[in-house]
């Protein structure tokens, strides 16, 4: 067997693994396949990954003031319809007032068919 500067012996199948031992031995560092081959890890993944969250990001901001400003038009909407209500409840007490009272009453009375009551008729007591 020919041995090669570098060459590491292989472990076997059950034995752990022996640390080296000698006089000049110096523990080995793991280096990834990508540093090895000498490629620069690609930062594309990672571009891609922070334009996708900065489009979340103002999506949701949109989002968010599109919501304020809806709230903001139905809080107006129903701002109006209340004004609108009122004046129309302050319509119909005016009406139930005007028409509540007795020349309003006798005169939807003749209106409708109805006469006034003559002088009451008094029955002597026996």
């Amino acid at each position: 067997m020919a041995v090669y500067e570098g060459a590491r012996p292989r472990p076997g199948l059950l034995l752990p693994r022996r640390p080296a031992v000698g006089a000049g031995a110096v523990p080995r560092r793991r280096l990834r396949g990508a540093v090895r081959a000498r490629r620069r890890p690609q930062r594309l993944g990672l571009l891609l990954g922070a334009i996708v969250v900065g489009f979340l990001l103002a999506f949701f901001s949109l989002s968010q003031t599109v919501r304020v400003a809806a709230t903001g038009y139905e809080a107006e909407r129903f701002a109006t319809e209340l004004e609108q209500l009122d004046a129309r409840a302050r319509d119909l007490r005016s009406d139930l007032n005007r028409l509540g009272r007795e020349p309003a009453v006798r005169k939807q009375a003749i209106d409708l068919g109805l006469v006034p009551l003559g002088d009451p008729i008094v029955l002597p007591a026996r």
